[in-house]
């Protein structure tokens, strides 16, 4: 049961958001104004392609959820998907159209964000394949012998921390077979659930301290500054990384008290 902890964190970082950003931001009574009169519908200037999209999308999330136990890989549903709405939204017009529509999408596509992420995802996997992320996870368990209170604060700290430098997913990975390999010196699968929600808590608040933790992070820099308003790492981090460590503070202190 993470819910509480993950209840009092949002509160916490909407009051240090507030606090650091909601106060000084302002807008002039014309910009309210222009505001107030804004109509979202207006705004759409394709219906029929936003219902193609919207038809596309929930057969993408019906692909999510149908094709994990079918072994389809996400990645091959979205490509699927993103091609299924260029057939729909080409199919019928001439072929000069057809090139266009073609051509503005794979304009409009952020090629910089899914390099930089196929550049990481290769970094991290050669990490992961030399063996270095499971030399360190069983040097970080090794510390631990079988104190399991002591066991559930060191993976918390760690998934954390790690999870702001490489990608959680190879990490958690990693550290479940060794995790489940614990369970009989610490009392079986029943004893050793509290370093589940250990893993969980600090594998997810872990992305929130680095512009390179959470692939949302890196989505949001490549839109600010599209728009002119450059999000540097060390400023993201100067601000973040020390946010992320109170977090995952507060979730240990939530974790002792509550799982051991």
């Amino acid at each position: 049961m993470g819910w509480p902890i993950a209840l009092i964190i949002l509160i916490i970082c909407l009051i240090f958001f507030d606090f650091i950003w909601g106060r000084k931001m302002t807008a002039s009574e014309e910009d309210k104004e222009a505001m107030m009169k804004y109509n979202a519908f207006e705004a759409i200037e394709d219906k029929v392609l936003l219902a193609k999209s919207l038809f596309t999308l929930a057969l993408v999330l019906a692909g999510f959820i149908w094709g994990h136990g079918q072994g389809w890989e996400p990645g091959t549903i979205a490509l699927t998907g993103a091609a299924f709405l260029l057939l729909l939204h080409s199919f019928g017009g001439k072929p000069e159209e057809q090139s266009h529509h073609v051509h503005s999408a794979f304009q409009q596509v952020e090629w910089e964000t899914i390099f930089f992420f196929l550049g990481l995802f290769v970094l991290v996997s050669g990490v992961e394949q030399t063996g270095l992320l499971k030399i360190m996870a069983e040097k970080l368990l090794g510390l631990t012998g079988t104190n399991i209170e002591l066991a559930g604060m060191i993976i918390l700290g760690a998934s954390a921390v790690l999870s702001a430098i490489v990608d959680n997913i190879p990490f958690v990975a990693t550290m479940i077979p060794l995790i489940k390999a614990m369970q009989a010196d610490l009392g079986g699968p029943q004893a050793i659930e509290p370093l589940w929600w250990c893993l969980s808590l600090g594998a997810c608040l872990g992305g929130n301290g680095t512009l390179i933790g959470a692939s949302a992070n890196v989505m949001v820099a490549s839109f600010a500054e599209r728009a002119g308003q450059r999000i540097s790492f060390m400023d993201f981090m100067k601000l973040a990384f020390p946010l992320m460590l109170f977090t995952t503070f507060l979730s240990a202190i939530f974790a002792y008290f509550v799982y051991f």
